[in-house]
């Protein structure tokens, strides 16, 4: 089980999911939308702000840097 606050391990799964996707362009709501769509992720939209998923983001290019 993921939630938000597993930035790393979600940017991993984007990565590997989104291979195609650069994290750099993507929107905030279609970040969150991709986040909930993950098989592993089991956790509601409550606990999703602005900073957490800054946070993915930046993972995410680090992930694919």
């Amino acid at each position: 089980m993921i939630c938000w606050t597993d930035s790393l391990e979600i940017a991993i799964n984007l990565s590997d999911k989104y291979p195609d996707i650069d994290p750099k362009t993507i929107n905030f709501v279609d970040l969150r939308n991709m986040v909930m769509q993950l098989d592993e992720f089991e956790e509601g939209d409550s606990k999703c702000g602005e900073r957490v998923l800054e946070a993915i983001q930046m993972n995410w290019i680090e992930e694919v840097e």
